[in-house]
């Protein structure tokens, strides 16, 4: 049993991986869009401000996804497995079509269909932290895209006298630190996600570790309030390597399917999207970088004309974003019903 723990655990750090290489496109999709840094630099830097989020942020994040929207103590192996194959599985069906739909909510609907599978509706912590989450789904892209709008309404005020040529060559500079600024969001917010679920998975077993020496000793949590040092390290590293290897079918979709972006668009969706999600971390609820910084972009673009926004492809991300949480419990709730009857848990 102990071996199958730590199995879910390297399972765990596998998702966020694929997180971070679902979703790197979001942090790089727009610098890349306007040309500013090519590809493969792109996701260096990105990669490089998602870890730097480790050292200033807390753990409120992986404090709600571990014990505020689940009753752990309906959490067994299982369950978290179930939860982490449900998002897995959905992360790789829309990074197949390309399409950005949220991996925060693929987990959070994988875990709530694995939990629910097991103990019905009862699970579920009803409460303010659901009621969070679910409402951000529909305002972090309308805060996503109001930010952008605003940003570059005032960006086009200032700079009202200045020739194009001027305001591209000061936003290509500019638009370095907006891109790291949103990376950094996204290492702050998503990583924590992953944080949660195995401190929620080594709450539920922890009497298995309690008297382990050695390594397996660190497995031993009594409450997902502290999130252990190594699961912090070890979920950062694994994001920030999810990045490297990055999305490109999404870099496509996001940094020029949707409007074409120059550096100062590009410089106002960072930025806009990277503060509504910090504001998020900072109140603790797992907020998607999808849906702010895709609201952010549709927002630059409509200051052109709305006619600059391809609102077929925006509308099939959204029907993604709808899918999502029930289409990854429903995968969830399956491979639950499938380990339950494979893995008998003592």
């Amino acid at each position: 049993m102990i071996a199958y723990v730590v199995a879910i655990v390297v399972i765990a750090f596998i998702f966020d991986f694929i997180n971070g290489f679902h979703d790197s496109a979001n942090s790089i999709a727009t610098i890349v869009g306007t040309r500013v840094l090519n590809p493969f630099t792109a996701v260096l830097w990105a990669a490089t401000f998602n870890f730097a989020a480790l050292f200033t942020v807390g753990t409120a994040v992986a404090s709600t996804i571990g014990k505020g929207m689940i009753d752990v103590s309906f959490v067994d192996a299982n369950v978290i497995l179930g939860g982490l194959l449900g998002a897995i599985i959905w992360n790789l069906i829309t990074w197949f079509f390309g399409l950005p739909s949220s991996s925060s909510h693929a987990l959070i609907g994988g875990y709530a269909g694995s939990a629910v599978a097991k103990a019905g509706l009862q699970a579920i912590v009803w409460g303010r932290k659901w009621i969070e989450t679910l409402e951000f789904i529909a305002l972090s892209p309308i805060i996503g895209l109001l930010a952008g709008f605003g940003l570059m309404i005032a960006v086009y005020w200032i700079f009202r006298r200045a020739s194009p040529h001027r305001v591209d060559r000061v936003f290509r500079v500019a638009q370095l630190g907006s891109s790291a600024l949103f990376s950094f969001s996204h290492g702050a917010n998503d990583a924590q996600k992953t944080m949660g679920i195995i401190a929620g998975l080594l709450v539920s077993t922890r009497e298995l570790f309690r008297f382990e020496p050695g390594l397996l000793h660190h497995f031993y949590l009594q409450s997902a309030d502290r999130i252990p040092l190594w699961v912090e390290i070890s979920a950062y590293i694994m994001i920030s390597l999810g990045t490297l290897f990055g999305g490109w079918r999404i870099v496509h979709t996001m940094g020029s399917r949707i409007t074409r972006l120059r550096p100062v668009g590009g410089f106002c969706a960072e930025t806009g999207g990277a503060f509504a999600i910090l504001l998020a971390t900072r109140l603790g609820i797992p907020v998607s970088t999808t849906h702010t910084i895709t609201g952010a972009i549709v927002g630059v673009g409509a200051t052109h004309r709305l006619s600059a926004v391809r609102w077929g492809i925006a509308g099939r991300i959204v029907w993604a974003w709808v899918l999502t949480i029930p289409a990854a419990a429903l995968m969830a709730a399956m491979s639950y019903f499938i380990l339950s009857r494979i893995v008998h848990l003592g």
